[in-house]
């Protein structure tokens, strides 16, 4: 059997580490044009044309990642259809993708996800002019279940509030709790957005949706901050700070909350970080903060997404319905009907 000379591993190590450090270099279009390339799929041009174009509207390479995903999918059903030329396509060609997405038992709210990138792709090939615009003539819509946020009980709370003793998950949770930021968000802060003066957080562009924003801190959260402040390494770029220069992981900030609840007694249920922020708003509105405010600290671009929180916290509401029931409770209502 032939032996693998130490110099022969030596120089396979540092081809490798070359390889990766190339990988870092290159600009993240340059790496899905690159997948792209060692691809089989119909009409490849125009999917390098459409990634092109999402790069240069700077969409952001988490969205570039499902564009890719979705579109290389739809393409590998299409060859697999015996179409290669995208002129070929016909409206029966979506709606075999959606189908097909479905029967893996992907939820229906990913579903959509998935639908909603691929008619971008679709609306970019018709205003080519590459395939027509009857495809999407009918639109297609998957109902989707209207899930009110969880948010968490305010005895809950307090319970949870009363167990971290660690310096830092008490900043990072009361940071969440007290500003609504997601938790990427927050583990991404650096130390020049803060403005502990003004008592600002200066999120310049948002997780979801790149909607920058500013969110205030509460007076506990401050004094949280300054504590956590003062201990940390004052070498570190962000607050929150993992191995190297680097933020912590989400599965690290998001282990730290659990231990958390795990110590209170809280697993049963069903609380993950992002109820937090769920929390945040439906504190808000109770306290009497009108909507379009809260939308603002949320950095919702839709107020509607901010309403689900009215309908699950709206104290006008309830106490409606029980001054009204203690009347019809008492006899209060005459008439027929």
């Amino acid at each position: 059997m032939t032996q693998v000379q130490p110099a022969s591993i030596e120089s396979v190590r540092s081809e490798t580490a070359a390889a990766h450090q190339q990988h870092l270099a290159q600009s993240p279009i340059d790496r899905f044009l690159h997948k792209l390339s060692r691809l089989e799929l119909p009409a490849k041009e125009h999917f390098e044309s459409y990634l092109r174009h999402k790069w240069r509207l700077n969409h952001k390479p988490s969205t570039l990642q499902g564009s890719f995903a979705t579109v290389r999918l739809f393409l590998e059903l299409y060859g697999k259809s015996g179409k290669r030329d995208l002129s070929e396509m016909e409206r029966a060609d979506l709606e075999a993708f959606i189908e097909h997405v479905q029967d893996t038992g992907l939820k229906i709210s990913t579903v959509r996800t998935k639908l909603a990138c691929l008619i971008a792709f679709f609306h970019f090939l018709i205003e080519q002019d590459i395939i027509s615009g009857s495809v999407l003539k009918r639109p297609i819509k998957l109902k989707l279940p209207e899930v009110l946020p969880r948010a968490m009980n305010p005895a809950d709370v307090k319970k949870l509030l009363s167990v971290i003793d660690d310096i830092r998950d008490r900043a990072l949770i009361l940071l969440l709790l007290r500003t609504g930021m997601r938790i990427g968000e927050a583990l991404g802060l650096r130390l020049n957005d803060l403005d502990l003066r003004d008592r600002k957080v200066r999120l310049f562009q948002g997780e979801k949706n790149s909607m920058g924003r500013v969110v205030y801190l509460s007076e506990d959260v401050l004094s949280a901050l300054k504590r956590w402040l003062r201990q940390r390494d004052q070498n570190k770029e962000f607050i929150f700070y993992g191995n190297g220069n680097k933020p912590i992981c989400y599965s690290t900030g998001r282990s730290r909350f659990m231990r958390c609840i795990q110590k209170v007694g809280l697993e049963q249920k069903g609380y993950t970080v992002h109820c937090l922020r769920h929390t945040f708003a439906s504190e808000l509105l109770n306290a009497g903060m009108r909507l379009e405010c809260l939308q603002q600290l949320m950095g919702h671009q839709d107020i509607e997404v901010t309403r689900r929180y009215a309908r699950l916290t709206d104290r006008t509401r309830e106490e409606e319905y029980f001054r009204a029931m203690a009347i019809i409770e008492k006899g209060g209502v005459d008439g027929e009907y």
